[in-house]
This record gives structure tokens, C-alpha cells and sequence, in this order.
């Protein structure tokens, strides 16, 4: 008798189906993880877009605040950087699964111009304005992201779990990030 070395069909066959189910057991929670990443990502942006406006704020705008991250984006003549990072220079951004962008706030009384655009340190293209909103939303609701977010401001980031943004400007009901 002759020996014979290697595997059976069957025996492949039988591996080639434990793989496909660990696959389908882990492709799940690999989605989720990489949404819960973009969501951070998305809070992160907002972070950095109240830290800049607050900086812009109190140096280089008289109080007012920019309405356009290109503005922030800026580089005002007496320093070396801008109030923001360069991935986000341009309103609106698309960074890691969210469209960020940045406006004047809807409330009530807000002035548009607060300070003219000739007097801010770095030239604005628009005046500085009373008041500003950022939002967030997943450019594919589900798969790059599940919740929306937004700020203002107040600086708090708040959270709407269908996907779309809080509405400018955010009442005060609205669920706050913890």
C-alpha cells in the first residue's frame, strides 16, 4: 500500500466553514468599532472647534466669533499657526466618516457682525460674529456613523441618535454628551 499525505475535500471543506464563521461573527463588531472611532473623531472636531473659536475670540476677533473654518484656518500675521488644523480649512469638512461644518447661530439676537472682517488679526474673510454653531453628521447614516452631533457657543457638544444634526440653534432639551 502506497501512503498518501494531504488533506480530503472534506476536510477543507470543513475549515474552508469554520473561517466564513468566525467572519461573520467578527465583521459585526469590526463595523461597530470602526463607527464608535468616527463618532470620537467627530466629538474630537468639535472639541477643536470650540478651543479655536474661544482663541480666536480672545485674541484676534474683539470677542466675536469666526462663522466659517476657513477663517479659522487663517494663519494670523504675528504667529506661525492657525486656530485650527489645516484637515479642516474648508466648511464643510469631510473628516473620518462626518461632514463637519460651522455657521452663524440661528438664535435671536445674534449679531452677525460684531467685529468687521478688516479688524480680526488674520483678515477674516467675514466679520465676527456674536455667536457660532458646529455640527457633525455621518455622511452614510449606519455605516460611517449612527448618532449626529453639535455645538455652540456654550461649548457643551450636544447628540441626536437618528443621525441628524440638533437643529441651529439647539434648544436647550437637547441631550448633552456626558
Amino acid at each position: 500500500m502506497r501512503k498518501q499525505d494531504g488533506f480530503t475535500l472534506i476536510e477543507l471543506l470543513i475549515v474552508v466553514a469554520i473561517i466564513g464563521i468566525i467572519a461573520a461573527i467578527a465583521v459585526p463588531g469590526l463595523l461597530r468599532a470602526r463607527m464608535s472611532g468616527n463618532e470620537a473623531s467627530a466629538i474630537g472636531s468639535l472639541r477643536a472647534i470650540n478651543s479655536a473659536e474661544s482663541t480666536y475670540a480672545s485674541s484676534c476677533a474683539g470677542g466675536g466669533y469666526a462663522v466659517k473654518l476657513a477663517d479659522l484656518a487663517k494663519v494670523p500675521p504675528s504667529s506661525t499657526s492657525a486656530f485650527i488644523s489645516p484637515d479642516m480649512s474648508t466648511d464643510p469638512t469631510v473628516k473620518s466618516g462626518y461632514t463637519v461644518t460651522l455657521a452663524l447661530d440661528g438664535a435671536a439676537g445674534v449679531n452677525a457682525a460684531v467685529t468687521p472682517a478688516a479688524n480680526t488679526c488674520n483678515t477674516s474673510s467675514g466679520p465676527a460674529a456674536s455667536s457660532y454653531y458646529a455640527s457633525a453628521v455621518p455622511v452614510t447614516l449606519g455605516s460611517t456613523g449612527q448618532r449626529a452631533f453639535a455645538t455652540d457657543t456654550r461649548g457643551t457638544i450636544f447628540f441626536d441618535n437618528t443621525g441628524v444634526a440638533p437643529i441651529n440653534p439647539i434648544p436647550a432639551a437637547s441631550s448633552a454628551l456626558q
